[in-house]
This record gives C-alpha cells, structure tokens and sequence, in this order.
C-alpha cells in the first residue's frame, strides 16, 4: 500500500525517522526478484551515510535487446513512494509490452527499485538531489559495462514515473534537459514555485531547454479534477500549476487526465507508449551518444487544459499557451479516446508466437506484445481445435486484463507468468500437431505460430 498523503502531497515525508532505520540493508519485501540473466543485467548499490548521498539502498534492473549492436536510448520506469510500490519496480524491465517499445528504437529498458523502508522519507529518493541522480548514473556506467554496451553512459533517457516516481523524473528533465527525449508524469510533478499546499516540497528552476522536451502530465480524475476531498486531491493542483508554469512559458506539455481512476496508473500504458513512440521517433539520434533531434511542432495539435477535444494547432480558438501541446493528428486521436473512457483502438494485430516446443506434454513457446496494444494472452490449438486460453481468465484489477498481470504501478506480478501449458488431456504415446495463437489487449489475434508436431511421451 502507498503511505498516507496529506493534501497537497505526493509523497509522505516522516523526519522523525531515524537515520539509522532508513539505511536498513535488504530486507523482506526487497529480497526477492526475478533471476537477472542475459538479455537482462542487475546492479545493487547500498545505501549511504554520507551527506548529500543516497539513504537508501538500492538495485536497477535492465533488459537489453538481444539483437541490438549498439544502443541509441534508455528508458527508464520508475516506480512511486512506498513500500509495495518501490517493491513492484523489481520487475519493471520484465514488461513485455515495455520491452517491444524498446526494442522498436533500440534502446534498453531499466526500471530502479529503492529499497524504502515502510513510511520513510521518500523525498529522499524522488528528489534527484538527494543522492538518487549520482547513482542513477553510476548503474548507467556500471551496467554498460556489464552487458557489454559502454555506450548506456551517454544515450538519451526516455523517462516514465507514478507517484514520486514522476516527480523524480519531471525533475531529472528540469536538472538534465538535454539528456531527456521526453518524459511522462502519472501523478508526480516537481514543484517549479512555492506552493502553500506543499510547502515540504522544494522547488527546481526550469531552464529554457526542458521548454524543447515533450512533457505528459497524466493523473487520474479522482486525484483533485473531480473528487476534491480523496487523500491525493492536491495532485490536480501541483499538476496544473506545473502545466500553467512550463506552458506559459512555451513548453511541450500537455495533460492527459484519466476518466475511470484516482492514483493507480489504470490503462495510462495505452497511450503512454504510443505517445513515447512518436517522442523517440522524432528525438533519438541514428548513433548513441549523439545530441537529441529537435521535437518537431509543425503537425501538433492542441486542446483544453482539462477538456477531451484536440484540434490541429492552426485551428485552435482559445490561447495556445493555455493548451495541452500534442504532437500529431494520430496522438490527438488516442488522446481523445484515452479522455474519454480510456478506450484506445488498436488496428494491428500482435506478432506471431515463436519457439513452439513440447517437453514432456508441456508446451513453451516465445512471443512479443503488440507495441500498440500489448499481450492478453493466448489461444492454444492441438490438431486443428481450439484446445484452451492462457490464462483461461486474464487479471488486472487497475485496467485491461494483460497476460502478465499488473500492480498498482504499472510493473508485472511476482512470480512472472511463464509462457507455457501443459495438456493434461493428451495421450500417452499419440502424436498431436499444437499451435499458439497470440490476442492483444483489444481483442485482436495474430497469426499461428509454426506447428509443433511431437509426440507425447509417456
């Protein structure tokens, strides 16, 4: 569970904490995580006590694109305050559907988990200052040399953060602007000026480059828009007062306010990675460790602070610097469907299972998520018939059911799902033919995978 929130904060700050309990070494629940093997890399740091350094310990996980020669970005997935939700980064870069983003654009995908004790401090991580952008750097050093990609030191960042997390994301944009592609803020903001509601938080200066990176404040309706007595009502005001500060001032940034949810990040995923999309198809250069492209403006659309209609830029009635900021036509329209009910279409169905083997009268098989619409789960055949769904019920109490279920912050359940199924209903010594068959998140199904043609052993 997130710690309690007084209005106005993201994150509960509890100072009577002793030093000595906040850098506690891994305990329950940060012991256990999925095994760190090629294509993925794990670095763990311990936490300090020196001033000005991190007080947590703390592990980044990274997954690397088996394929890739040389990586051109990183993104990075980042977690909120709390207990459960600094756990559930521990399996951020095992998303499929986050993984095939990454590997559209060549880029890796880390996902950091700080080990936060229950009701610390979380500022002490989610600020930057404190500690957490020196080893976010170091583990991009340490990992590139781990994995054999040197380069993961200087490609740009694509950075997505919940809670706390997205204030520690909106402010590595402020504190690094010309490292950042693009960056999108689920229910965090930093704070650009003193703000009576929040006065523990601290403010960053906003220096003219982070106007030139598209920003995506996103919240749910629950959070302030049209509940105004929940415990993360003062959400909507540090998002719109971050919004009116960077757009006033030209920025790309607009608002994306989800009409089904408070501070879960529900189906946010659905726009979220089509919007990264765009951002690091105009932004990342051919080669890492090149500088950023320039966003490109000329195609954008624009739309109400808190309204659900978008319109090219040239169309636009109201003050543009009044407006959320939206790439392209395409974004616009997902944006709209995404305001509305967050109902994102999708058209493209998903890759086609690969690998497909039997041991014993187990299938496994291999398959990517749909980079649109992710994975829901698959259709298994055995001589022609449907034969079963995997998993027979999809679960996701926060938005669309996906294969891998999901938690309050947007990363997969432990322990993973494996892709495999074992036909119980198969006889001993009998050949069968099996194929699978891959559904996205709307429905739709990919081709067959090749067949397996075995035969069951007794």
């Amino acid at each position: 569970m997130l710690p309690r929130m007084t209005p106005g904060l993201l994150c509960v700050a509890l100072s009577a904490i002793a030093l000595s309990a906040i850098v506690q070494a891994a305990s329950p629940p940060y012991d256990v995580f999925p095994a760190a093997e090629p294509p993925y890399y794990r670095v763990r740091y311990e936490a300090s006590t020196q001033p000005g350094e991190l007080v947590y310990a703390v592990n980044y996980t990274i997954w690397i694109p088996a394929d890739v020669k040389s990586l051109r970005g990183v993104i990075v997935h980042q977690h909120g305050c709390g207990e459960g939700s600094c756990k559930s980064g521990l399996t951020g870069a095992y998303d499929l559907h986050w993984q095939s983003l990454a590997r559209k654009h060549s880029c890796a995908l880390l996902a950091p988990a700080y080990e936060q004790p229950e009701k610390a401090d979380c500022q002490m991580w989610c600020d930057p200052r404190n500690g957490s952008d020196a080893v976010f750097q170091k583990c991009l050093v340490d990992l590139g040399a781990k994995s054999g990609h040197p380069e993961l030191s200087k490609v740009p960042w694509a950075l997505w953060g919940h809670s706390g997390g997205g204030q520690w994301s909106g402010a590595m944009l402020l504190l690094h602007p010309d490292r950042v592609a693009a960056a999108w803020l689920r229910s965090g903001v930093p704070t650009l000026k003193p703000n009576p509601d929040r006065p523990a938080m601290k403010i960053f200066p906003c220096p003219d480059a982070a106007l030139r990176v598209p920003v995506m404040c996103n919240l749910g309706t629950k959070e302030g828009v049209t509940v105004k007595d929940d415990r993360f009502a003062g959400v909507w005001t540090a998002n719109r007062a971050f919004f009116t500060e960077m757009r006033a001032r030209g920025g790309l940034v607009a608002a994306a306010i989800d009409p089904l949810t408070s501070h879960e990040c529900g189906n946010q995923r659905y726009l979220a990675i089509p919007w990264l999309d765009v951002c690091l198809e105009a932004r990342l250069p051919a080669e890492g460790g090149e500088p950023l492209k320039a966003m490109p403006t000329g195609d954008a659309w624009l739309a109400p602070l808190a309204g659900a209609e978008a319109v090219p830029a040239a169309d636009y009635a109201g003050d543009p610097l009044a407006a959320s900021w939206l790439p392209n036509a395409s974004i616009a329209r997902r944006w709209m469907q995404y305001v509305k009910d967050t109902a994102v279409t999708d058209a493209t169905p998903p890759p086609a299972p690969t690998n497909l083997s039997l041991r014993g009268n187990t299938l496994h098989w291999e398959a990517e998520a749909d980079p649109e619409s992710g994975l829901a789960g698959f259709m298994i055949e055995r001589d022609g018939q449907f034969l079963a769904n995997v998993p027979e019920e999809g679960k996701n109490p926060f938005g669309r059911p996906v294969f891998q279920n999901l938690q309050y912050s947007d990363t997969p359940t432990q322990p993973l799902v494996p892709m495999q199924f074992t036909d119980a209903k198969s006889e001993s010594g009998k050949k069968h033919t099996y194929r699978v068959i891959a559904l996205n998140t709307v429905g739709l199904k990919s081709s067959p995978s090749a067949e397996c043609v075995a035969r069951i052993e007794p």
